[in-house]
């Protein structure tokens, strides 16, 4: 029988920054939690959409064509092949993510914050 999952109570599981964790999938596809502060690195993926939900705080997504701030409530799709870099200024944000299971946080980077393997919640 399916579960109901609490996303306020997913988040108190964990406290440190950019490192993103699964609580659901389907058809492939991973719905992620992650805490953000400050900024991530440009990247992009080469074969993967990303669906980015604000569920706490204010994202300014950059973009090579310009910014996109993203409030409380608000969703971005970031197409395959788009280079952006997350940035969460001034307070912290708590970012729900819907991508491919093959999906890795840095995309076409590999660096101290990529993380191949995700903890599940």
């Amino acid at each position: 029988m399916p579960s109901v999952i609490n996303l306020l109570e997913k988040f108190g599981h964990f406290n440190d920054y950019w490192n993103p964790r699964v609580i659901g999938e389907l058809n492939g596809q991973q719905v992620k939690l992650a805490k953000l502060q400050g900024a991530f690195e440009w990247h992009h993926h080469e074969y993967e959409d990303e669906l980015f939900f604000v569920v706490q705080g204010r994202l300014r997504m950059q973009l090579r064509d310009g910014d996109q701030v993203l409030n409380q409530g608000d969703m971005l799709i970031v197409p395959r092949g788009v280079e952006h870099c997350p940035v969460a200024e001034t307070e912290e944000v708590w970012l729900m993510m819907f991508e491919p299971a093959t999906t890795l946080n840095t995309g076409n980077l590999n660096n101290e914050r990529t993380r191949s393997k995700l903890e599940q919640i």
